[in-house]
C-alpha cells in the first residue's frame, strides 16, 4: 500500500523549506526515512520519501514538497540516531489540529440536532399557514383540527416500525430516509391543498410517515455513540433542535407568507432537507464500530459503553411488555404529549382568537415558549448529568426531572384562566413550556437507561402512545372549542399531567432491565 501527501504548497513564489520537523527531529526535505506506528493491535512500519516535485520547480523557487508513503511488510531496523521515527497511536492522535479533535460523538449529536431542527420547522409551518389557508378554502375549526391531526396518522404508523428498522439495520439509514421523505412531502403540500382536502390529508399523513422514524432512529444512534455520563445533555441538545425548529418556523413563516404567499413556506422549508442529507451521508455512522476515522482515544471511551457487536435479529416483545417500567414510560409519554402537541398545533390559533394577536404577532409570540424550552432542556440536561456524576442514582434523577416536566406545565396552565393581560398569558405559556422541557432528562432519556440495545423499539412503543395523544388531543381540541372554551382544553391537559406524575413516580426506574 502506498500513497502521496502534499507537505508544502506556496501560495506565492517562495522557496520550499529545506527541512521538516517530526517529534523534535530535523529531517531534510530530500531524504528517506522510516516511521513505525505502535498501537494496542500491533506495529506497522512505513517508508517515507520526502522530496520536491521537480528540480526545475525548485530552481524557480515555486516547488511543492511531497511525501511518498509506502507500508513495509518485512522487518525494518529503526535507528534513533538517524531520521527514523517511532510514533504511538496515542501520539498520532495528539498531533492532529484542534478542529479535528472535536469529539466525533458530538458531531453525530449536532447532526441529529439539525435533523430535529428541520423536523419541527416542517411541522409547525402548517400551524401558521393554516390561518390564510382556512380563509382561502373556507375551512371551519373542525376541518382545521382534522388537517392538523392528519399528520399524526402517518406519524403513528412508523413509530414502532422505525424502531425495529433502526435496531436491526442501523440508525443512519433510517434517519436519512426519514428526512428525505418528509422534506418531499413538505414541498408537495401546496399542490395537494389546491387539488382538494383529501389530497392534503394524504400528503400530511405522508409527511408524518417520514417524521415518525426520526425519534426511534436518533435514539438508536445515540445509545451507541453517547456514554451515560453525557446522555441527558446530548438528548437535551437534540430535542432542543425541535424547539429551535419551532422558533425558526414560527418566526420566518409569517414573513414568507406576507412576502411570497403561504405556499412559499412549504417550498423553502422542504428544500433544506437536501443540504442536511448530503452532510449526513458523509459524516454519520450508525455505531462507533463502523467509523474508520474515529480517533483511538474516543473509541476507547465509547467501547467502555459496552456497545453490542451483534446486530439485533429478533425483538423480545413478550419480555419487553412484561416490565412495569416499560408501561410507566408508555403511559407517561401519552400524558406528556397530550398537552405538548395541543400547544404545538393550536398555540397560534389561541393567540389569534383569544389574545387578538394578528398573524405576525401570533407567530412572533409563539417563539418565546419554544426559546424557553430550548434553554430549559439544555439547563435540565446539565443538572441531570451533574447529579448523576455526583453519585445520585439514575432512577432518582429521572423521577425528579420528569416530575418537574409534569407539575410545572400543570401549574402554569391553571393560571391562564386567571390572567387579565396578553403579556401574562404569553408568560404563562412560556413557563409552562419551559418546565415541560425538563422531560428531556426524564422520560425521554429513560429508553436508553432501561434497554439500550432496544432503545429504538422502546421509543417507538412509547412514542406511539404519545402520537395517539397527539391525534386525539389535537382533534378533540377542535371539537371542544366548538362546544366549550379554552379553559376546558387546558383542564384536560392538567388532569393528564397529574396522572402521569403519579404513574411515573410509582413505577419508573433508571436501571437497565433488558440486555
Amino acid at each position: 500500500m502506498s500513497s502521496r501527501a502534499l507537505l508544502f504548497s506556496p501560495n506565492f513564489p517562495k522557496s520550499p523549506p529545506d527541512n521538516i520537523f517530526i517529534r523534535g527531529k530535523t529531517i531534510p526535505t530530500r531524504s528517506l526515512f522510516n516511521v513505525r506506528l505502535n498501537s494496542p493491535h500491533g506495529s506497522r512500519a512505513f517508508r517515507v520519501s520526502v522530496g520536491h516535485n521537480s528540480g526545475e520547480s525548485r530552481r524557480r523557487g515555486s516547488g511543492k514538497v511531497y511525501a511518498d508513503v509506502r507500508e513495509v511488510r518485512k522487518s525494518v531496523k529503526f535507528e534513533d540516531s538517524l531520521n527514523d521515527v517511532v510514533l504511538s497511536e496515542e501520539e498520532l492522535d495528539n498531533s492532529v489540529p484542534w478542529w479535528e479533535e472535536f469529539p466525533k460523538r458530538w458531531v453525530i449529536v449536532i447532526l441529529c440536532f439539525s435533523a430535529f431542527l428541520l423536523c419541527n420547522m416542517d411541522r409547525v409551518n402548517m400551524s401558521i399557514a393554516i390561518l390564510p389557508m382556512s380563509a382561502e378554502f373556507n375551512w371551519n375549526p373542525a376541518t382545521v383540527g382534522l388537517i392538523q391531526s392528519s399528520f399524526f396518522w402517518g406519524y403513528l404508523l412508523t413509530q414502532i416500525a422505525g424502531g425495529i428498522w433502526a435496531d436491526t439495520i442501523g440508525g443512519k439509514a433510517v434517519l436519512g430516509f426519514g428526512v428525505v421523505w418528509w422534506s418531499i412531502a413538505t414541498a408537495l403540500t401546496p399542490i395537494a391543498a389546491k387539488l382538494g382536502l383529501p389530497f392534503l390529508l394524504f400528503v400530511r399523513a405522508f409527511m408524518g410517515i417520514g417524521e415518525g422514524v426520526a425519534m426511534p432512529a436518533m435514539n438508536n444512534i445515540l445509545s451507541k455513540w453517547v456514554p451515560v455520563s453525557e446522555r441527558s445533555r446530548s438528548l437535551a441538545l437534540v430535542y432542543s433542535g425541535m424547539y429551535l425548529g419551532s422558533v425558526t418556523g414560527l418566526a420566518f413563516s409569517p414573513f414568507l407568507i406576507h412576502q411570497f404567499g403561504w405556499p412559499s413556506v412549504f417550498y423553502s422549508f422542504g428544500s433544506l432537507g437536501t443540504v442536511w442529507f448530503t452532510l449526513w451521508l458523509n459524516k454519520a455512522y450508525s455505531s462507533p464500530l463502523e467509523d474508520p476515522q474515529l480517533r483511538p482515544k474516543e473509541k476507547k471511551l465509547l467501547l467502555a459503553n459496552k456497545i453490542s457487536k451483534e446486530p439485533v435479529k429478533t425483538i423480545p416483545w413478550k419480555l419487553i411488555l412484561s416490565k412495569p417500567p416499560v408501561w410507566a414510560l408508555i403511559t407517561s409519554h401519552f400524558c406528556h404529549n397530550w398537552g405538548t402537541f395541543i400547544l404545538l398545533t393550536w398555540m397560534p390559533t389561541y393567540y389569534n382568537q383569544v389574545l387578538k394577536f394578528n398573524l405576525t404577532e401570533s407567530g412572533l409570540f409563539c417563539v418565546l415558549p419554544w426559546l424557553t424550552m430550548a434553554f430549559s432542556a439544555n439547563f435540565g440536561g446539565w443538572i441531570a448529568d451533574t447529579l448523576v456524576s455526583k453519585g445520585y442514582s439514575v432512577t432518582t434523577v429521572r423521577k425528579i426531572m420528569q416530575s418537574i416536566g409534569f407539575l410545572g406545565p400543570a401549574f402554569f396552565l391553571t393560571q391562564l384562566s386567571h390572567v387579565n393581560s396578553p403579556a401574562m398569558a404569553v408568560l404563562c405559556m412560556a413557563c409552562s413550556q419551559g418546565t415541560d422541557a425538563f422531560s428531556q432528562s426524564g422520560l425521554y432519556s429513560n429508553h436508553q437507561d432501561i434497554a439500550p440495545r432496544y432503545s429504538g423499539v422502546l421509543l417507538g412503543l412509547s412514542n406511539t402512545a404519545g402520537v395517539l395523544a397527539g391525534v386525539f388531543g389535537t382533534a378533540a381540541t377542535g371539537y371542544i372549542l366548538q362546544h366549550g372554551s379554552w379553559d376546558d382544553v387546558f383542564e384536560v391537559s392538567v388532569g393528564l399531567y397529574l396522572v402521569g406524575t403519579v404513574i411515573w413516580n410509582l413505577f419508573s426506574t433508571g436501571e437497565k432491565i433488558l440486555d
